[in-house]
């Protein structure tokens, strides 16, 4: 299998980086993807208008995704096999300081994404015990895919610090822009609230494109028992009781599905 990344800096840099963020560990990595390989993911990506998505659309995410691996052209195929395959694994132990990381090759709430006008995604904390695996999710690699697009359109990843009193994100202590084949990795045990919960304000037709992988580990005693993702209001969200019940809602395994994918 062919090495597809392209990342300059010595593993011990990064993992130094990586250990030492803000507001919890994570490391950006510009000209993440051989620039060949990542213009190849650009071509290869559905269009908004595109059957193959499954949609999102409600008041705290509106996106797409799709985590088929029938539907993944050649090169995202190998890709995608390339981000689960031993040898980056282990690059990524390297790079993390994090021991004994396992794929998941199902790409359970991974794979492609894509946000157009409006879209959004509330800040979050993702689930913590993969539904079928029983492994503790314990990192996300996200990797921006939109050639040209400007900052002022919105779209970065925001990385919040966490408020142990109420169990909820604090503030906004970072955030990611949307640069082309800029990949961001960070650990999901932290109380590691992420997200984009401003609408984006591309023009019609644009649409933030990313590629994620998830990966692993054995659960710690004191993991989570989260088994979907927990989200948080966004501004005037914060006394909307539907909106509170929606969040209720999404995070139950049992009545997830009901309430968010179309």
């Amino acid at each position: 299998m062919p090495n597809f990344v392209n990342p300059k800096d010595e593993p011990l840099r990064l993992k130094e980086t990586f250990q030492c963020a803000e507001p919890f560990n994570h490391i950006v990595i510009d000209n993440f993807f051989n620039e060949n390989v990542a213009h190849a993911l650009v071509e290869e990506f559905p269009g908004l208008d595109s059957q193959t998505w499954y949609t999102y659309d409600n008041a705290i995410e509106k996106k797409h995704a799709m985590n088929n691996w029938d539907r993944f052209p050649k090169t995202t195929y190998q890709v995608f096999t390339y981000l689960n395959s031993p040898e980056f694994i282990r690059n990524l132990e390297e790079w993390t300081g994090i021991e004994r990381l396992y794929p998941d090759i199902g790409l359970h709430g991974g794979g492609w994404h894509a946000h157009g006008r409006g879209g959004k995604l509330n800040v979050h904390l993702d689930y913590s015990i993969h539904p079928k695996l029983q492994l503790e999710r314990r990192l996300n690699l996200i990797v921006y895919l939109t050639p040209g697009w400007k900052a002022e359109w919105g779209g970065g990843l925001q990385l919040w610090s966490h408020d142990a009193v109420n169990s909820s994100p604090s503030e906004c202590i970072k955030v990611v822009d949307n640069v082309f084949n800029r990949g961001v990795l960070f650990d999901t045990t932290q109380n590691s609230w992420h997200g984009l919960p401003d609408p984006i304000e591309c023009p019609e037709g644009e649409m933030r494109r990313s590629l994620a992988v998830y990966y692993l580990s054995e659960p710690n005693k004191d993991a989570a028992k989260r088994g979907k993702a927990l989200f948080a209001p966004h501004k005037d969200q914060k006394d909307d009781p539907a909106v509170l019940e929606l969040i209720k809602q999404r995070a139950e395994v049992t009545s997830a599905t009901g309430v968010y994918r179309k």
